[in-house]
Formats: C-alpha cells, structure tokens, sequence
C-alpha cells in the first residue's frame, strides 16, 4: 500500500505541475457553477471519490464536501471545511450506508486495476448513496480515444458510455443521463481555457460532439 501512495505521488507530481493547478480550478470553477451544480443540492452530501486535486469538490457548492483519495497529498489540495478520506475506493469505512446524497468520480476509473473493481467501486458508491442519491461519472471515452488513451502509464482498464451504463447498471443504478461526448480528454486539450470560453463551450453542444472525448453519466441510485 505505502509503494503504491508513493507511486501515485511520483506520478502525479510529474504530470500536473502545481503551477497549474490555477488555471485548472479556474476550469472547475466554471464547469460546477455552469453544468454540474443543477445536480447538486446546497445542502447534499457530495462525495468525491479519487479527488485528485480536489479541482471539483473545493468548486461545488454542497452543504458536506468529502474527497476519497489514496494519495495522501490530497489533504494539501482541499479547501477548508473538505473532509479527506484516504481509503479504498470499493471500500470506504468512514462512511456509513446512505451518506451521501451525490457521489462524483472524474478522470478515475481508468487507473483501477480491472473491470470487477470499477464494479466494485460502484457498488459502494451505491451503499453510500441515500435512496434516490446520484452518482456522476466523466470518463474518457476509449470509444473515441483507442489511441491516446494509453498514453498515460497508471491508465490501465479501458471503458466507453456503453460500459459505463451497463457497470452501473449491475451496481443498482438507473441511467438519467447520457452523453458519449462531453468534454475535452484533458485540460491540456482544445477545451477553452479562460472561464468565459468554458460558459460558451457548455451553451453550444454542437462543439462537445466536435471537441468531446470524455463521457458523462449520470445515474440513480433505484429504491428498494
């Protein structure tokens, strides 16, 4: 377990520069106040599972704000009030059943090790979830980048829409929303960088079926 923090550390170290974790939050900042916050309640419990730099959850505005990391640097990274986890994805015990209103994963499932823990980690997200609670996937889409998608080394399990939808729909989850197109495949990609752009990129759906690679899902988790 220490060799693999240390290894995601490295990694990450080398691949997003904190000098740009300005301009990344700027992003954020746009992203949540534009399109995710019509998902989420001021007053939910969000969970963000694999929060990375906590680029979303520092951004959105929820009444708990939760970040589960195995990084241990995650803890630099959030804002005041953000609570951190350093556990297990397919098993957090910090968290009791029926937690969470919103479970939120970004740019994440593509590192674990195989399809039966992306299963496994959307079951507990599910055991986390409040009956009718929803869970929100962006992912990269190997549909559209079966060439890029393995530039990156930790990349390792290669998922589309498609498999999102039926993975989620294995862990109880009802799909409400689909979008195989969405953002850009990175930050460093075409996406428009100043906040402004961001709004205009997200006013114009044609451009995501241009520019898009990653894919959005939202879920819900169904009642008993």
């Amino acid at each position: 377990m220490t060799e693999s923090r240390d290894q995601l550390r490295t990694l990450y170290r080398h691949r997003f520069p904190e000098h740009e974790l300005k301009r990344k939050h700027a992003i954020w900042k746009a992203l949540c106040r534009r399109f995710f916050s019509r998902y989420v309640n001021p007053t939910d419990t969000v969970v963000d599972i694999g929060a990375g730099y906590c680029e979303f959850i520092n951004n959105i505005a929820a009444g708990r704000k939760i970040a589960v990391d195995l990084n241990p640097e995650v803890k630099r990274f959030a804002a005041p009030g953000v609570q951190v986890i350093n556990e297990s994805c397919a098993a957090i015990s910090e968290l009791s059943a029926g937690t969470a209103n919103v479970v939120f994963m970004s740019n994440f499932l593509e590192h674990l090790p195989d399809k039966q823990m992306v299963l496994d980690t959307f079951r507990e997200a599910h055991r986390i979830l409040a009956t009718d609670g929803r869970i929100i996937v962006l992912q990269p889409n190997i549909r559209f980048l079966y060439d890029e998608y393995w530039d990156f080394f930790d990349h390792r399990t290669p998922l589309s829409d498609r498999s999102l939808v039926e993975g989620l729909q294995l862990a109880g989850f009802v799909p409400e929303l689909v979008i195989p197109r969405f953002l850009p495949y990175t930050t460093k990609s075409r996406l428009p960088q100043a906040p402004w752009l961001v709004d205009l990129y997200l006013r114009f759906p044609p451009a995501w079926r241009l520019l898009g690679k990653q894919a959005l899902v939202v879920a819900r988790k169904k009642s008993s």
